[in-house]
Parts: structure tokens; sequence; C-alpha cells
């Protein structure tokens, strides 16, 4: 018998009570909801997060991927969550490279998931060349630097 002091697990069960219509997330908040909220934008699209979310975090309480594949288009959503893996990078409006588990959301922040949204395409495209193979970047810089590799 359960005893009264003890609340009931919550259901998955669908409800009665009507739900609002939301993107399919890969993240549900089951705790710490009563953090100030903040906005920011996804693609162009303003969302909500809380304050002291990660980006990871944020994203995937709106949708089911962080971006897509630089390389093959296909959808990543993080795997280590801890900042080892590389998985979780996206980028600015401008640009920018953010490592998604790692970085706080911040109000106002504007992220893309597919790298042909960046501002600067150009100067993008070398920069994952140059991430995708570091050998050949590592050959450049000591190249520059009047080294031989």
């Amino acid at each position: 018998m359960s005893s009264p002091a003890l609340s009931p697990m919550p259901s998955n069960l669908p409800s009665s009570e009507p739900i609002a219509p939301t993107r399919d997330a890969q993240f549900v908040r089951v705790a710490e909801t009563q953090r100030e909220p903040l906005s920011f934008f996804i693609d162009g699209r303003e969302v909500t997060a809380l304050q002291g979310d990660t980006l990871l975090t944020a994203v995937l309480m709106q949708q089911r991927r962080v971006r897509e594949s630089e390389f093959s288009g296909a959808p990543r959503a993080g795997f280590c969550l801890i900042g080892a893996c590389q998985d979780c990078w996206m980028r600015t409006e401008a640009g920018m490279r953010l490592r998604a588990c790692s970085t706080l959301v911040t109000p106002g922040m504007r992220v893309v998931t597919r790298l042909a949204d960046v501002a600067s395409a150009g100067d993008v495209a070398s920069d994952v060349t140059s991430v995708a193979t570091p050998t050949t970047a590592s050959a450049a810089t000591a190249a520059a630097n009047g080294d031989t590799p």
C-alpha cells in the first residue's frame, strides 16, 4: 500500500487537459521550472529558455536537433553532453562557433541550425575545412611560420 505522505508518480498516459501545441522537442523539463525566462532565436524564430540553461538544453527543449551536419546534412543533437565529443557545435547568425553543451543561452542570442544560414558562408566554409582536416591546417600553419612539416 502506498503511504499518504508520498505523492503519486506522474502518468505518461494522455491527459484530458489541453496542451499547447509545440514542436517535437528532444528534452522535457521536469525540474528547475521557477528560474526566470528569457528569449533567444533559433533560425530566426523567437523561443524561450530559462536563465542558466545551456544552449544545448534550450535548443533541445524546442526541437529534436541542434544542427545539421555540415558534411552530410543529417541532424545532430549532441552526443556526450559534457563537452568532449564535438557533436554539439552551433553557430551564431554572424558565424561564431559555440559549443552548445557548455555555453549558457543569453537573452537575444541568435543561433542557426543550418550552415547555409550563417551570414558569412565563405568564411565559415574555410573554418569547417580546417576543423575537418586538422593535419592540413597544421601543415598550413607550419608553412606560414616557415617550418617544414
